[in-house]
């Protein structure tokens, strides 16, 4: 009723000499075309920018950022780590923000953590934030769906919301003068 099966018996049966050839020749698989890689790339680490490195402009990149110096501009990345020594001072904007340094200016991040020895001086958008025990924030707190779609810039408001200035409140006459003296 059982038998065992020929994947499992490790001996080969006399008669099998044909069927053991063609396993053992090797079966040809087409080339690649030349462009396409045979495994995905891996991720390059994050640029680090050390502590005694000072920048005076703006950082853009679509990878990672490690600041531990000191930037005086604005930085955009994929996920920005302010190291403990950093201080930044322009806009931060990127997909995932850590601080454990001194930010002072906006933050715009969809993830946003404030780690216990973090300084922000400056207004937090975010989708989600976590803040620890022991930041120190001073600033205001806005969460957006998507703050990376907004820029520096508040939203406009369509003509027919905005409402008009009230008319200038109407002020009392002056007096006449001979009525001013009369009563003197």
């Amino acid at each position: 009723m059982f038998s065992k099966s020929k994947i499992n018996d490790p001996a080969p049966k006399p008669g099998d000499d044909a069927a053991a050839k063609s396993a053992s020749v090797p079966v040809e698989r087409p080339a690649m075309p030349l462009g396409t890689p045979s495994t995905p790339k891996a991720k390059p680490p994050a640029s680090t920018l050390s502590a005694d490195l000072t920048i005076v402009g703006n950082l853009r990149t679509s990878g990672d950022i490690q600041v531990e110096g000191h930037v005086q501009g604005d930085i955009r990345a994929h996920l920005l780590t302010v190291g403990e020594s950093a201080t930044i001072e322009g806009e931060v904007v990127a997909d995932d923000i850590v601080v454990t340094g001194r930010v002072v200016g906006r933050v715009r991040g969809l993830k946003v953590r404030l780690t216990s020895t973090a300084r922000v001086e400056g207004d937090i958008i975010h989708k989600t934030i976590a803040i620890e025990s022991g930041a120190h924030f001073e600033g205001s707190v806005q969460r957006q769906e998507d703050p990376l779609a907004t820029s520096g810039q508040p939203k406009a408001t369509p003509p027919s919301a905005v409402s008009k200035p009230p008319s200038s409140p109407v002020q009392a006459a002056p007096k006449p003068a001979a009525a001013a003296e009369s009563k003197s």
